[in-house]
C-alpha cells in the first residue's frame, strides 16, 4: 500500500495533486485528523488505528478487488479547517467517503457541507446529542452521553448500589460537558427518580476545585453526574479524596481514558463511566490492543493502550470496507456520485455488523453498540455491566 500524507491546511495544494494523481480504480476515504489542538491526547492515536485497518483489508485482497487509500487532513479539531478538509476530499480527492471529523463542533459545521456535497462522513467522537438529525449522509459511530449515562445509571440500579440522591458537577467551557451537565443528567436523574441535591461548575484550566468539592460535601448526595473530559475527572477525583467525600462519580464517554485511574493516584474508587471499548472483551479485542500497543510503542507516542476513539475509528474503515462490498463499489471515477451514494445507503441498512467493538447497526445515522459499564477498582477499569441501548 502507498504511504499515506499527512495533510493540513498549509498543505491544501497536496492534498489537491494527490486527489488528481489517484490511480484508477483506487478506493479512496478522507480521513480528518486531530493530531493537534484540544483534542490531541485522545486522538493523537487514531491514526495508529486506521492504518491497522486499513493494512489487513489490504492484506487480504482489498474491497471488490481494489485497495483502499486514505488521504489525510489535520484538521486541528477546528470546525473551519475540518469543513476545508471535507470540500477537499469532495471535489479534488476523489474521496468516496471520510472518516471523521472528531469533535461535535466540527460535525456541526461539516455535516451540512457533507450533505450538499453527497459524501458520507462518519465521526469517531462526537457524542453530543442530536448531531446527526436531518442528514442522510452523516453517521457517527459513537453513542451520544445521554444513551451512555442512561446505561450507566441502569447498571448502577440493577446493582443495587447506592443512587438515592445526587449532583452535576461539569466543565462549562467545554460544549459536551455543559451539556451533560446542564440537559444529560438532570434529564437522566428525572428518569430514575433520584432527588438532585444541586450542581456545581467549573473551567477546564481550574486546578483548584476546593471550593465545588466543599459545596458537594454540603450536599452529600450519593452520586455525583460529571461532565468533562478526563483532565477534570483527575481534578475533582483528587480533590473528593482530600476532603474525604466518599460519593460515585458517574459519566459517559467524555473521560473514557484507559489511564484515567492511574492518573487520578489512588483516588476515584468506584468512579462509574460508559464507554463503547473495553480491551479484557474478548480474544478480539485483545488482539488488536496487543497489536496497537507495539505500534504506538514503536512511534514512540506516549500512550500505548488503545482508547474507545481508536476502537472507533478502526471499526469506521471496516464498517467503509463492509458498505463498499455490499455495494459493489468499483473506484471508477465516473461514477463517483453513485457510488457514495451507494456507500451511503449500504451504511444506513447495516444490522449487527460484527465489528471490534461489538455488534454495530445504524439507526438514524447513530451506531447502536455495546456500551460496557467500568468501575473503578483497586486502582484499575473493572467491567461492572454489558448494555445494549435500546
Amino acid at each position: 500500500m502507498k504511504k499515506s500524507v499527512l495533510f493540513g491546511a498549509g498543505l491544501l495544494a497536496a492534498l489537491v495533486a494527490s486527489g488528481a494523481a489517484r490511480a484508477e480504480g483506487e478506493l479512496v476515504l478522507g480521513y480528518m485528523m486531530a493530531k493537534s489542538g484540544p483534542y490531541v491526547s485522545l486522538a493523537n492515536t487514531n491514526e495508529v488505528a486506521v492504518d491497522m485497518a486499513v493494512e489487513e483489508i489490504n492484506a487480504k485482497g482489498g474491497i471488490n478487488g481494489k485497495k483502499i487509500k486514505v488521504v489525510k487532513f489535520d484538521t486541528a479539531g477546528d470546525p473551519k479547517q475540518a469543513t476545508t478538509a471535507l470540500r477537499s476530499f469532495a471535489q479534488d480527492a476523489g474521496a468516496l467517503a471520510v472518516i471523521g471529523p472528531f469533535s461535535s463542533s466540527e460535525v456541526r459545521t461539516t455535516f451540512p457541507v457533507g450533505e450538499r456535497e453527497g459524501l458520507a462522513q462518519m465521526s469517531m467522537a462526537s457524542s453530543a446529542p442530536g448531531l446527526t438529525k436531518g442528514f442522510t449522509y452523516g453517521f457517527r459511530n459513537t453513542t451520544d452521553e445521554g444513551k451512555v449515562i442512561d446505561q450507566v445509571l441502569a447498571a448502577v440500579k440493577d446493582k443495587k448500589l447506592p443512587m438515592a440522591s445526587g449532583a452535576a458537577a461539569y466543565a462549562t467551557d467545554d460544549v459536551v460537558s455543559k451539556s451533560i451537565g446542564t440537559a444529560v443528567v438532570p434529564k437522566m436523574f428525572e428518569k430514575y427518580s433520584i432527588p438532585s441535591k444541586g450542581s456545581v461548575d467549573f473551567q477546564l484550566a481550574a486546578f483548584d476545585l476546593s471550593p465545588q468539592v466543599a459545596q458537594l460535601k454540603q450536599m452529600a448526595p450519593d452520586i455525583v453526574g460529571l461532565g468533562s473530559p478526563p483532565e477534570g475527572a483527575v481534578n475533582l477525583a483528587k480533590e473528593l479524596k482530600r476532603q474525604g467525600v466518599a460519593t460515585r462519580i458517574v459519566g459517559g464517554t467524555t473521560i473514557a481514558d484507559p489511564e484515567l485511574p492511574k492518573r487520578m493516584d489512588g483516588a476515584g474508587e468506584t468512579l462509574t463511566i460508559g464507554t463503547t471499548f473495553f480491551p479484557e472483551v474478548n480474544d478480539k479485542t485483545k488482539a488488536f490492543t496487543s497489536e496497537f500497543g507495539k505500534r504506538t510503542k514503536a512511534a514512540g507516542l506516549t500512550r500505548t493502550d488503545p482508547n474507545q476513539m481508536d476502537a472507533s475509528v478502526y471499526d469506521i474503515v471496516y464498517l467503509y470496507s463492509e458498505a463498499m462490498k455490499r455495494a459493489g463499489v468499483t473506484g471508477d471515477k465516473a461514477k463517483l456520485a453513485e457510488e457514495r451514494t451507494a456507500i451511503r445507503d449500504q451504511l444506513a441498512k447495516l444490522k449487527d455488523y460484527h465489528a471490534l467493538e461489538g455488534s454495530i447497526s445504524f439507526t438514524d445515522g447513530d451506531a447502536v453498540k455495546p456500551v460496557y459499564v467500568l468501575e473503578v477498582k483497586g486502582g484499575k477499569w473493572t467491567l461492572l455491566d454489558t448494555r445494549t441501548p435500546n
